[in-house]
């Protein structure tokens, strides 16, 4: 009986792994037959229809339902990404110069060390993130940014913090330079002072991208000699 019942499983084992080509031929022709009228009208890409609301906003202006359209892109999508990373740069240090340069009462010097070093606090926690959160696979805007790591790191906090302090120092002596050009004061402002932020830090940027570019093209032509 033992027997009997050990070859009943191994014919069962055997069987297990053979192909079944009755049940391909059935999915071919499964594939093969054209869908009813029946099952095309269950399917519907109307927001209306799927989400059982009739709201407004799921109707266009001339009455027409709205349709998903898994392609399409929205309007901050159709914005090129040098676009939005130039005006995130201008509007954050145009935001720190509001806040600190007009709201406090400092010496002009210890003024713009601190709007130096709250600049490199708010690019490494809000900026850089926020860059990294509206970017796609592309990483389009790693050339934005002086130190384009895709992980947070403790030592990014204090190597941003220094660096915008001397970009801001640098706006402070372009503030000064423009002043001895022209005999005339200039008044510290959030918008000049955020599009000099964002040329000085963007020429830097720049010129660091460009010694990347070379180190590693001088690497690559080493390897091919090799």
């Amino acid at each position: 009986m033992a027997k009997k019942k050990k070859k009943i499983q191994e014919t069962t084992i055997e069987n297990y792994y053979d192909l079944k080509v009755d049940k391909i031929d059935e999915l071919v022709a499964a594939l093969r037959e054209e869908p009813s009228e029946t099952d095309s009208n269950d399917l519907s890409m109307f927001i209306s229809d799927c989400t059982g609301n009739d709201d407004p906003k799921n109707y266009t202006r001339s009455g027409k339902k709205k349709e998903f359209d898994p392609y399409k892109t929205d309007f901050l999508g159709k914005i090129p990404a040098w676009v939005k990373a130039l005006f995130i740069k201008w509007w954050f240090a145009g935001m720190c110069c509001y806040f600190i340069i007009w709201g406090l009462d400092f010496n002009a010097l210890d003024k713009l060390v601190l709007l130096g070093l709250v600049e490199g606090v708010v690019v490494d926690i809000l900026v850089n993130p926020l860059f990294r959160y509206i970017e796609s696979d592309r990483k389009e805007f790693n050339s934005y940014m002086m130190f384009p790591f895709p992980f947070k790191a403790f030592w990014t906090f204090f190597t941003n913090v220094i660096y915008y302090t001397v970009i801001t120092v640098c706006v402070g002596a372009l503030y000064g330079l423009m002043h001895d050009l022209f005999n005339a004061g200039l008044g510290v402002e959030p918008l000049l002072f955020g599009v000099f932020f964002v040329i000085i830090d963007m020429a830097c940027i720049g010129i660091k991208d460009l010694i990347v570019y070379l180190v590693k093209k001088s690497k690559k032509e080493k390897a091919l000699n090799v």
